[in-house]
C-alpha cells in the first residue's frame, strides 16, 4: 500500500489494549453543583472580591464598636467636630487621618487631647469610629430582615400562584398589580408618617410591596419547570402537591431566588439611608448609616469627614452586593458548567 510515495507496513501498526477497567475510570473529580458553583464564584475576581469586602464590613459592624473605648452615644462637648486620627497613619498627612482639619490646624494638640478618634467625632464630641459601625450593624439588620421576609413571602407567593394556576393565579396576579400601581416610596413614607419612626416601621414600610419581584421571579421560574418531566415523574409515583413545590420546583429555581435576594438588600440599605436622610428614619441617639449622612450633610463644607466616611461604607456595601449579585448569576447558571 502506498501514500504519497510512502510504503505502509502491517507492522507499522500494534493493536490497542483497552482494558475494561478504564472505561469505569473518572476522568475529573466528581462536584456536586454547589462545589462546582463555588470554583466558578472563586475565579471571578470581582465577585470574590465583594465577597470579602461584605464578610469585612460584617466583621467590623460586629466587633468594631468593641474596639474603641467610646460609645456611640457618650457626649463630649469638648471633644466636638475632632478630625480623624489614627495611629502611625497620622504621619503621613495628605491622607487625611492625621488629625489637622481643612485649615490645617490639629484640633487635637489645640485641645489638648491625647486619644485618637480614628474616625473622628460629630458635633455632639460622640465618637464617629463606634457610631458608624454601630450604624453599619443596624442598616446590616435592617436590611437582612427586610431581604428575609422579602424570600419567604416572595417565595411561598410565586411559587403557590405559578403552581396551581387558573383562576388562583389568575386572583393572585391581579393583586400584583395593584400593588404594583402604587409607588413603593409613597406606600413607605404613608406607613412610617403612620407609625412611630423606628427600626421596626422602616423593616414593615419596605416588605408591603418589596416581595413582589421575588414573587414574580420564582412564578416565571416554576412555570417554566411545572410542564418538564421530572415533574410529570414525580405526580406519576403519586407525590404531594406540598412536596412537587417545596422538594422539586422550589430547590430548581435556587440561583434565581439567592440572586434575588443578593439584589434585594442593598436596595434595603439605600432606602433605610434615603429615609434616615429626608427625616423619616431612626431617631437619636440611635444611628445608622443613613442618619449619619444626614449629620454629615449639614457640616459637609467644614468638617466633611463627618459625611464622607459613612457615605463611603453605604457606597461599599451597595457595590459589593452587586458585585457578589453578578458572580452568583454566573456560577449557578448551569449552562456556563464546563
Amino acid at each position: 500500500m502506498r501514500e504519497d510515495n510512502y510504503i505502509i507496513h502491517k507492522e507499522m501498526f500494534q493493536p490497542a489494549k483497552i482494558e475494561s477497567s478504564y472505561k469505569e475510570m473518572i476522568i475529573r473529580e466528581s462536584l456536586t453543583f454547589w462545589q462546582d458553583a463555588w470554583i466558578r464564584l472563586r475565579i471571578n475576581k470581582g465577585a470574590f472580591a465583594g465577597l470579602i469586602i461584605i464578610c469585612s464590613i460584617i466583621l467590623l459592624a460586629i466587633v468594631g464598636p468593641f474596639l474603641s473605648p467610646f460609645s456611640y452615644d457618650e457626649q463630649d462637648l469638648s471633644r466636638a467636630n475632632l478630625p480623624p486620627k489614627i495611629p502611625v497613619i497620622e504621619k503621613v498627612p495628605f491622607i487625611g487621618f492625621s488629625g489637622y482639619d481643612i485649615r490645617g490646624i490639629d484640633q487635637y494638640e489645640k485641645k489638648g487631647i491625647k486619644d485618637y478618634h480614628w474616625f473622628g467625632t460629630d458635633h455632639l464630641g460622640r465618637d464617629l469610629w463606634t457610631r458608624i459601625w454601630q450604624g453599619t450593624r443596624i442598616s446590616l439588620y435592617i436590611a437582612f430582615l427586610a431581604a428575609a421576609i422579602d424570600f419567604i413571602v416572595g417565595v411561598a407567593y410565586g411559587g403557590i400562584s405559578a403552581f396551581y394556576g387558573g383562576r388562583i393565579d389568575n386572583i393572585m396576579q391581579r393583586i400584583i398589580e395593584i400593588l404594583v400601581g402604587i409607588p413603593h416610596l409613597i406606600v413607605v413614607i404613608l406607613l412610617i408618617l403612620l407609625l412611630n419612626p423606628g427600626i421596626l416601621s422602616i423593616t414593615l414600610a419596605m416588605i408591603i410591596t418589596g416581595w413582589v419581584g421575588m414573587a414574580r421571579i420564582v412564578r416565571g421560574q416554576i412555570l417554566k419547570l411545572k410542564g418538564q418531566e421530572f415533574v410529570l415523574a414525580s405526580k406519576t409515583l403519586g407525590a404531594s402537591d406540598n412536596r412537587l413545590i417545596w422538594k422539586h420546583l422550589i430547590p430548581n429555581t435556587l440561583g434565581a431566588i439567592i440572586i434575588t435576594t443578593m439584589f434585594t438588600v442593598p436596595t434595603a440599605i439605600f432606602t433605610e439611608a434615603f429615609l434616615s436622610f429626608i427625616g423619616l428614619g431612626l431617631r437619636p441617639p440611635i444611628a445608622s448609616l443613613g442618619t449619619l449622612v444626614n449629620d454629615g450633610f449639614k457640616t459637609m463644607r467644614i468638617y466633611p469627614h463627618m459625611m464622607s466616611i459613612s457615605s463611603v461604607v453605604i457606597s461599599l456595601i451597595m457595590i459589593s452586593f452587586n458585585l457578589l449579585g453578578d458572580g452568583l448569576r454566573d456560577a449557578l447558571d448551569p449552562r456556563m458548567r464546563r
